[in-house]
């Protein structure tokens, strides 16, 4: 009887357990963004992000997103600008490590077009934030595109002599695209 009453307490909470968000395709998953500093457009990603997605075609309104992003994997194309980014001015890394966005609402806008609202915390800063996403599918993935300006300030991401907008713009360009294998689909 001890036997049968573990394998059904085993059974049920392997049963409960929430799914295992290794659906997105990271290898073909990419967050960049560009800025600009003295006028010049520098162009930049994070090489580590993870993301948890639930889409529902039917009712996209039931839909759920929650991406964190690791900024110590950012990639300046420069490992002292990766260093920089790091430091308490920008990121603060030591203590901020992650950024992360959770979806609180979903919109269809036209066939495959959609509004993102959620928010947005980097530095323990929170900023409600509304993303246009773009979904093209291909066999058995979905890919979601979009953009969107964050103001760094905002997040307090360059502080002191870093807050100067004539240096470092203030209005940063995010894009990404996360790929998402669906269950059951074929390629």
């Amino acid at each position: 009887m001890k036997a049968i009453t573990t394998l059904l307490a085993t059974g049920l909470l392997l049963a409960t357990a929430p799914a295992p968000a290794n659906d997105i395709d990271y290898a073909q998953s990419r967050i960049g963004f560009t800025f600009k500093q003295m006028n010049v457009p520098v162009e930049g990603s994070f090489r580590k992000f993870r993301a948890q997605m639930r889409f529902d075609d039917k009712r996209p309104e039931a839909s759920r997103a929650e991406i964190e992003v690791d900024l110590t994997s950012i990639d300046t194309g420069a490992p002292d600008g990766d260093a920089e980014a790091q430091r308490k001015p920008w990121f603060d890394t030591a203590t901020n490590p992650t950024a992360k966005f959770v979806s609180s609402g979903v919109k269809r806008l036209a066939p495959d077009r959609y509004e993102i609202t959620g928010k947005l915390t980097i530095k323990g800063r929170a900023r409600d934030l509304k993303v246009p996403v773009e979904l093209t599918r291909a066999g058995a993935t979905r890919n979601f595109a979009g953009n969107f300006v964050l103001k760094r300030l905002e997040f307090a991401i360059g502080e002191g002599p870093w807050a100067d907008v004539e240096t470092v713009a203030d209005e940063v360009q995010v894009r990404f695209r996360i790929v998402q294998r669906v269950a059951g689909a074929k390629p």
